[in-house]
């Protein structure tokens, strides 16, 4: 939170490398590739329109939605898409009922009693959001079903959104706060539970493909992260970008893989260097996810692969020297210690 009361994330350089920033709380590395990405975002959200992140998971879609959302400056409302939503999850229901009973015995021979009886309506978030101008963030919206989703064609084309139920309450329908802009991430169809949304809302949103980031992206990412050296994360970053390249699954691994890779082996304190048999550990157990989406042969060679790929690498890394001229992170000893 910014001192001018916005829930506006702080954007400060850092020292990690050239074009690299770091935002402030949450370790969010902001490259080139991401600033791009970014300030695309915001020229459209900036024009009107909704934006939609599209791509594999674990490339960051929903930490670059938040991160775009919080650069507006506005509040920010976030939803995740469920298979049992309907569109009262949206936009809100009846959630209970008021009695009232009056009892007149003003004179004393003659008693009136009235008793009535009114629903109570709570608004839900996409409600909220349109009625308060917030930025929404509606995560992997396909998961949701499409009839689900119906009430945004209406918030999205002429900024007003369809309240039938509420009419007891007040006009069926709500104005949206012209501040209102809506960010949407999704994964590719073919995974599962995900839907096939209509075409109608796919027509009102500008998608941007997000695929896997650069080497570049990825190491200091992964290096933000986990708190490796910088050339450790790098044998970690290459390890996973070879795995995905040879395609032996039809998604990943991800990102997601090599922060994880790095993280633990930070805390287990290994290194990337031939015979540490504890990395070797950690690259077969977080890489070995990957083995539940191939056949019981197919694992077998997967894991073979891994350690394969391993073994490659840390062998490439001994021989590179260091930036600063020193041995590469795969020839350096571990510090005992109380050294």
């Amino acid at each position: 939170m910014n001192g001018n009361g916005h829930g506006l994330a702080v954007v400060a350089e850092a020292p990690v490398s050239a074009n690299v920033t770091v935002e402030a709380g949450e370790s969010f590395v902001v490259t080139p590739d991401v600033r791009g990405i970014a300030a695309r975002a915001l020229a459209y959200l900036g024009a009107g329109y909704p934006v939609h992140f599209s791509g594999p998971a674990g490339t960051g879609k929903t930490t670059l939605a938040l991160h775009v959302a919080a650069l507006r400056g506005r509040p920010v409302t976030l939803m995740h898409g469920d298979d049992e939503f309907g569109s009262s999850d949206l936009v809100g229901g009846d959630y209970g009922y008021r009695k009232s009973k009056l009892i007149d015995n003003f004179i004393h021979s003659v008693v009136k009693t009235e008793e009535s009886v009114n629903t109570l309506w709570a608004d839900n978030r996409l409600t909220l959001a349109c009625k308060n101008g917030d930025t929404l963030v509606y995560d992997e919206f396909t998961r949701s079903r499409p009839e689900a989703n119906n009430a945004l064609l209406s918030v999205l084309e002429e900024r007003l959104l369809t309240l039938p139920r509420r009419q007891p309450h007040g006009d069926g329908y709500l104005e949206v706060r012209p501040e209102f802009r809506a960010i949407f991430t999704s994964n590719p169809e073919e995974y599962a539970g995900v839907h096939r949304t209509q075409d109608a809302l796919m027509d009102r949103l500008i998608t941007i493909k997000i695929d896997y980031y650069h080497r570049e992206t990825e190491v200091e990412i992964t290096r933000a992260k986990s708190g490796l050296p910088r050339e450790e994360a790098e044998v970690v970053v290459d390890v996973v970008r070879e795995l995905r390249s040879l395609g032996v699954t039809k998604q990943g691994p991800s990102l997601r893989a090599s922060i994880m890779i790095a993280r633990v082996a930070r805390q287990q304190g290994a290194h990337p260097r031939p015979g540490d048999p504890v990395f070797g550990d950690i690259c077969r157990d977080v890489l070995g996810g990957l083995t539940a989406k191939v056949t019981r042969d197919g694992a077998k060679g997967l894991l073979a692969t891994v350690d394969e790929v391993v073994a490659k690498r840390l062998k490439e890394a001994h021989r590179r020297p260091r930036a600063d001229g020193a041995p590469g992170p795969a020839t350096r000893l571990p510090v005992e210690k109380g050294a």
